[in-house]
């Protein structure tokens, strides 16, 4: 079992700020706040993506509207419980953040790290959801549980296209796995019982490769996305 939790989760975003900063919850005294960072994709579109973060990182600097930063952490999820009702709540929590302070920065940035890329090495704890679009593409959802210390556990949501979406239909429950992919954000419209309905945002991983994880590492299987997600 990998136990070195920085490498079953390691996240790296670079976006610019888009929110004011809002207090999360506090321990031991330490204040955590939570800010949105809008992380833009390939296509020309963008991620707006929740980023919680502990006062100590923002000592030196506090945060601005359109300020650029480069955020180095990891994707976490938590239980909230509201009207009764479990929800799975995911963030990205930042363990550092770097201040881009003007465009020649900007431009060694996005040279030296990705904009928006995420390893998560886990297990598949659910029973993975092929089904194809009504244009024929292929999807998989994939919920996958990442080990953290202190015996608790991170359960992302994930998704497959493509090729990985096939080769995800038949990976049983239990299955280690080591992805790559980004974060990403997406609209969805919520409808009730009593006919109304309501635009919600849901956050999950986009999977670019995914590899079967086994004791003799020459023997990994690892499958390559042949698409992107839009």
């Amino acid at each position: 079992m990998n136990t070195n939790y920085l490498e079953n989760n390691h996240l790296v975003l670079v976006g610019k700020v888009t929110s004011e900063k809002r207090f999360s919850h506090e321990i031991y005294g330490e204040k955590f706040y939570i800010f949105d960072l809008e992380v833009p994709r390939l296509s020309g579109n963008a991620d707006i993506i929740p980023i919680t973060i502990s006062e100590r990182l923002l000592e030196a600097e506090d945060l601005a509207i359109d300020k650029k930063v480069v955020i180095e952490g990891q994707f976490r999820s938590y239980n909230s419980y509201q009207n009764e009702k479990n929800k799975l709540v995911l963030t990205v929590f930042a363990k550092d953040v770097k201040f881009v302070e003007n465009q020649d920065e900007e431009i060694q940035a996005s040279k030296d790290l990705v904009s928006n890329e995420v390893i998560l090495n886990g297990y598949i704890c659910k029973k993975p959801i092929y089904r194809q679009t009504p244009f024929g593409r292929e999807i998989a959802d994939i919920l996958l549980a990442v080990n953290r210390a202190y015996n608790k556990s991170d359960y992302i949501p994930c998704i497959a296209w493509g090729r990985n979406a096939r080769f995800c239909e038949n990976i049983e429950v239990g299955t280690e796995v080591k992805i790559i992919g980004r974060v990403q954000s997406r609209t969805y419209e919520k409808k009730y019982e009593d006919g109304t309905s309501e635009t919600k945002v849901a956050y999950e991983v986009s999977i670019s490769s995914l590899e079967v994880v086994k004791q003799d590492d020459d023997e990994n299987e690892e499958v390559q996305n042949d698409e992107e997600a839009i």
